[in-house]
């Protein structure tokens, strides 16, 4: 079955519900506040927020607060991630990327050859990303054979 492409529609969706999951994070340290908004194969959105911690390590990014969501109901087929963040009131002008360790649970979860990740920033800047552009040499279970 040929792979369906994102349409403007949804990517507008997923943009929409990142704004409004990083309206939740929590972030009094950083002042740098993501919402994430994950898509998974069966249609499902997933969202989530970068929670912190005055200790930092406790710290989690919005996308992995996302796909543990999602995992822990079940989901293990993912399509579509949008990420939208910045500084508190931030324009968001800028794109925001996905850490090396967010970067590392989409790499468990998804084909790297499929999986998209939408940076946004304001509505006219948004770029799109596989996988295996932001994460080409990605460590998965095959290198453990």
């Amino acid at each position: 079955m040929p792979k369906k492409e994102l349409t403007a529609d949804m990517i507008e969706l997923l943009v929409s519900e990142a704004k409004k999951a990083r309206d939740l994070a929590y972030a009094p340290y950083s002042k740098f506040y993501v919402g994430a908004a994950l898509l998974t194969k069966s249609g499902k959105i997933y969202t989530g927020c970068n929670i912190e911690s005055v200790a930092h390590t406790p710290t989690c990014c919005a996308e992995r607060v996302a796909f543990f969501k999602a995992v822990s109901q079940g989901e293990h087929k993912f399509r579509a991630i949008a990420v939208i963040g910045g500084k508190e009131d931030a324009e968001l002008n800028k794109i925001c990327f996905p850490c090396g360790v967010c970067r590392q649970v989409m790499q468990e979860f998804c084909d790297k050859n499929e999986f998209e990740i939408i940076l946004a920033g304001r509505k006219e800047k948004v770029k799109i990303f596989k996988l295996k552009e932001l994460f080409p040499l990605g460590f998965s279970a095959d290198d453990l054979n």
